[in-house]
């Protein structure tokens, strides 16, 4: 029986709040919204899903996390559209599905939970597509946000309606979030 990967954390400043990034050796596992107010309880929830948690330091780096820091400075200022680090993303066979559809939907652009559906090959799972999306735990690297509902209204965010404004609002060039 292999050892589970450790999950090594970090705490990044963000202009949509504090962001909580995990990584393995190999791959980004984690982009998640918090608030100091839930923090610990946040922790908490990784340590358990995870086992093996550290936080970066000097003695644990992880190259993926400070590759993800430097790149969310960059889609932040406007001048990354596009996310280039390894992901892992684990769950059913449909969530993968959807997760790896939802990077193909074009900077500045939205699509439907249909669209999303539609490109499945199911146009029936609107329901189960906005439910994977809620689970996605790479927040913004795979653009959860950029899925909204057929009558163009946002819908749901995890990370919250503002959240999902802002970041469509940078996208469409409204909206500057530099750091």
């Amino acid at each position: 029986m292999t050892e589970p990967a450790t999950l090594t954390i970090d705490l990044v400043e963000s202009p949509v709040g504090v962001l909580l990034l995990g990584a393995t050796d190999s791959a980004l596992r984690l982009l998640q919204f918090t608030q100091p107010q839930t923090l610990e309880q946040r922790l908490q929830t990784v340590q358990r899903r995870f086992g093996q948690v550290r936080f970066a330091s000097q003695d644990a780096s992880n190259p993926w996390i400070e590759r993800a820091r430097v790149q969310l400075v960059e889609y932040f200022a406007g001048s990354r559209r596009e996310f280039d680090l390894p992901l892992d993303y684990p769950g059913s066979e449909f969530q993968q599905r959807v997760w790896s559809t939802l990077l193909a939907i074009p900077y500045g652009q939205t699509w439907s939970y249909l669209d999303v559906a539609l490109r499945l090959g199911d146009a029936g799972a609107t329901r189960a597509v906005g439910t994977a999306n809620g689970l996605n735990e790479i927040a913004i690297v795979i653009p959860c946000h950029r899925v909204i509902n057929a009558n163009g209204a946002l819908g749901g965010y995890g990370g919250g309606l503002w959240r999902k404004r802002l970041l469509l609002d940078l996208e469409l060039g409204q909206a500057s979030l530099a750091l």
